[in-house]
């Protein structure tokens, strides 16, 4: 601005380089926090209030409290044999709940003198317990006492897990709340002690008096309950039974608490600290092979509930002990063979399995070679070949070619390259286990009408499609190729093997496939077949007074050797081999799996309850062997039983005495079926084996 004589004032605008922007108007001073619970005590309260109801609401919901009282999931099953022997002990124990009011103050004085002592005087949680342990732990360095009080042990054991973790102690602290604003000190002590662990498998305390002290919770002495009392802070190590003087030592422990709480004399403390043990349970193993088989279905058929369960299994003791005894004693004159392992299974026709050894010792080994060993069945698969060509209007006495024989670059091999060099009825090439003879007839009667045989006997497992199926290259159990015979057996498919003796139950899905009628001239054709292995064959090893209708194999290099058979209503499996799937020493199904059946079945068959077996009635269509009487075959006698080798490529030269050629309809005696008979639709291709 200018001043002019005239007294005028003119304005005179500045740089622009000297205006300056206002200043930005200064933020208003905080709201103290404190004004607005002074605002807002209403809407604050109230949302607080809505907060509690909601979670309230969801606890009750989430988390009833009567859960501690409820059974365990699974009851304890005690397995009984047949004839009412117990044999295995399976599932957690609990009994019914106890109330506190009906014992005597010293059994639940006990408890609260070493795991909670200002349990009457605290809402849940203990402050001061929970300051106590945080600082122990600070000067150990690790996790060595804990603050928790009897009710958040009851909120963790009811409705959380074991987790150490901020989250899981956060939940306990809110659901020990809630417990404490729905029950009474005594309710929460009552289910605490229906519920919390007490070691072998034992929870709640009126399964844990019975379990080590053969009484009730009403009955336990001032040094019972205390030692009990002690038990729950380390279950595993502290259980009486695992080590009595650390439970001794921990029991001391609880008396001094309960005498400086005034629950009971110093005196008192020292004349309890004597107990004996008396286990009120028998001592049974968890497990055997049988048990840890049956384990599903047993779950399957019972519901929940308290104390033990008997549950009487198809097993019989006897012949349990006995098939054990056979596998043993084979295995342990084998010296030399390099067999290491056995294993057997022994069924009734309709399915109740009465023994099973999955393996020499359960101990050293819970595999079961019975149920869970997959294994090349080998000549014992034949079975499924010879249903086929019975199907197709075969008979025992038509005829096979039992020469070298070439399919592409395959060649299959007879044992020591022993061959007839002509057409044998089947009943002799199945009785001398030929392996060209099977193959031919399965390429006859169709691999896809071989495996849908095997099908119908039960066989569930992965067959391949290729030639190699008729020498036993697919791979099963053994209670599978058992179950399978045991169809033969009886004369109907499938035989669905149960170890449970009470009829199963089962689901909205349906049971097994319904039992089916053989007809008469398989099973007929079949049992002369299986007879002839026994009485002139592989398996004469086997042979007993009593008719033995059976089948040998033996895998590749001898590293599975089998004979599956029956004789009367008794139908027995048996392997032998290496669980390293390493060869042995020439052991065929003849020999040690024969032996075994032989000293099992044959006791078997001497005891009052065996059924001796109804005599075959063979139709105008099956001839009878022993009624014929056939002259024997002049072939080269057996070294051995075939080994059913995997395949090799051999030369038409190698020196079999008969050139390699490919069979024929005409090369029969007894030509195949007519051409325009219906012949079964075809079934898609199996998985080819590994």
């Amino acid at each position: 601005m200018r001043d002019y004589p005239e007294g005028r004032l003119e304005y005179v605008a500045a740089p622009a380089a000297a205006v300056r922007p206002p200043p930005p108007p200064e933020p208003p001073p905080p709201e103290d926090a404190r004004s607005v619970w002074r605002r807002r005590p209403l809407q604050i309260a109230l949302g607080a209030v809505a907060a509690l109801v909601v979670t309230m609401l969801w606890l009750s919901w989430a988390l009833p409290v009567g859960r501690a009282l409820e059974p365990l999931e699974s009851p304890t099953l005690v397995l009984v044999t047949a004839d009412g022997k117990p044999f295995a002990r399976r599932g957690s124990y609990k009994e019914a709940p106890v109330d506190v009011a009906e014992l005597p103050e010293h059994v639940p004085g006990a408890f609260v003198a070493i795991e909670d002592r200002r349990f009457y005087r605290h809402l849940g949680l203990d402050l001061r317990s929970i300051a106590r342990a945080a600082m122990t732990n600070a000067e150990e360095g690790e996790i060595r006492q804990g603050g928790s009080t009897i009710t958040q042990q009851l909120a963790k054991n009811a409705f959380l897990t074991n987790r150490q973790t901020l989250r899981r102690k956060a939940q306990e602290a809110l659901i020990a709340l809630y417990l404490e604003a729905r029950l009474s000190k005594d309710e929460i002590l009552s289910r605490y002690l229906s519920s919390v662990y007490f070691g072998d498998g034992v929870f709640g305390l009126r399964a844990a008096a019975r379990h080590y002290f053969d009484k009730t919770p009403e009955q336990l002495t001032v040094g019972e309950a205390a030692m009990l009392a002690g038990v729950v802070k380390a279950p595993s190590r502290l259980a009486p039974t695992e080590d009595f003087e650390a439970a001794q030592r921990r029991q001391r422990v609880v008396l001094a608490a309960m005498a400086d709480q005034g629950m009971i004399t110093s005196q008192q403390a020292r004349q309890a600290r004597r107990v004996r043990l008396r286990e009120g349970r028998a001592v049974l193993p968890v497990g055997s092979y049988f048990a840890d088989w049956i384990s599903a279905e047993t779950k399957r058929a019972f519901d929940r509930g308290y104390g033990e369960v008997r549950v009487q299994t198809t097993l019989d003791s006897v012949l349990q002990a006995q098939a054990q005894r056979a596998v043993r004693r084979a295995i342990a004159g084998a010296r030399g063979q390099r067999a290491s392992q056995a294993a057997l299974v022994a069924m009734r026709t309709d399915g109740r399995v009465v023994a099973m050894v999955g393996g020499l010792d359960y101990q050293q080994s819970q595999f079961n070679r019975a149920t869970q060993a997959m294994r090349q069945p080998g000549s014992a698969f034949k079975l499924f070949v010879y249903l086929a060509a019975l199907r197709r209007g075969y008979t025992p006495d038509s005829a096979i070619l039992d020469a070298p024989l070439r399919l592409g670059d395959w060649t299959p091999q007879n044992h020591e390259g022993e061959y007839a060099g002509r057409p044998v009825p089947l009943r002799d090439a199945f009785a001398r286990s030929s392996n060209v003879a099977a193959v031919r007839l399965s390429e006859q009667v169709g691999r896809q009408n071989v495996i849908r045989a095997a099908r119908d006997l039960g066989v569930r497992s992965p067959i391949p499609g290729d030639p190699t199926i008729a020498l036993g290259t697919s791979q099963m159990s053994l209670l599978e190729l058992t179950s399978a015979y045991a169809a033969v057996a009886a004369g109907r498919t499938p035989v669905t093997p149960r170890g449970l003796l009470a009829e199963p139950r089962y689901g909205p899905f349906g049971g097994p496939p319904r039992p089916r009628a053989l007809g008469a001239r398989e099973r007929d054709g079949l049992l002369v077949l299986l007879r002839d292995v026994v009485t002139r064959g592989t398996g004469t090893g086997a042979a007993l007074r009593t008719p033995v209708y059976g089948k040998t194999g033996t895998s590749q290099d001898y590293r599975d050797a089998w004979f599956v058979g029956f004789t009367g209503d008794l139908v027995v499996g048996v392997w032998v081999g290496n669980d390293d799937n390493s060869p042995m020493n020439r052991v065929t199904g003849g020999s040690i799996p024969a032996r075994i059946f032989r000293d099992f079945t044959g006791f078997a068959a001497s005891r009052q309850d065996f059924r001796e077996p109804a005599p075959a009635a063979p139709t105008t269509e099956t001839l009878d062997l022993e009624a014929i009487a056939p002259e024997p075959l002049e072939l080269p006698p057996l070294g051995g039983e075939p080994t059913d080798e995997a395949p090799l490529e051999v030369p038409p030269d190698a020196g079999f005495g008969v050139p390699p050629v490919t069979v024929r309809p005409e090369d029969l005696a007894v030509p195949p079926p007519p051409v325009d008979e219906p012949a079964p639709a075809e079934e898609p291709a199996e998985e080819p084996a590994t």
